[in-house]
């Protein structure tokens, strides 16, 4: 918002865009890189409190977490290379995204409560409201976007 005082122009701090908080990690598939991906997320989540003054309670915080292990996990796995996790935040929403050299697209497998493993899109997709595979120049790029606050139904 801009204010006019007698033809000046004085901001007075609402229209200064305010960018989400970004970080990014580089994973090289070593032993131990699932842990360091969960800790980066966790350190993550903590700044978005003091940064943003989000509101993150405990079930978000863990869901935030097993997300981050299951697409680490599913590019520690799948793709023959290094892996990118990026996290972006605001005081409503993370998005975690996860960036491997495979082009070859996840599956999600249908309901199956025998099945051993193979479940981890289907986690991904009960805990975000939004999911995304896309292709990208070097393999491709899974997204989760998660809530911050928990839907409450009055």
């Amino acid at each position: 918002m801009i204010d006019h005082l007698d033809g000046a122009v004085i901001p007075t701090g609402f229209d200064v865009p305010v960018e989400p908080l970004w970080r990014a990690a580089h994973y090289t598939g070593e032993q131990g890189c699932i842990a360091e991906a969960r800790s980066f997320a966790a350190l993550f989540l903590e700044q978005l409190r003091t940064e943003w003054c989000a509101h993150i309670d405990e079930r978000v915080d863990g869901a935030v977490l097993l997300v981050v292990s299951e697409l680490v996990t599913n590019a520690d796995r799948h793709s023959n290379g290094p892996y990118i996790l990026e996290l972006v935040g605001t005081d409503t929403t993370v998005t975690v995204s996860v960036y491997d050299s495979s082009s070859a697209l996840p599956r999600v497998f249908p309901r199956d409560p025998k099945r051993i493993g193979r479940h981890g899109l289907e986690i991904v997709h009960a805990l975000a409201e939004q999911v995304s595979v896309e292709r990208v120049p070097v393999g491709k790029r899974v997204r989760a976007v998660l809530p911050l606050a928990e839907e409450t139904n009055a």
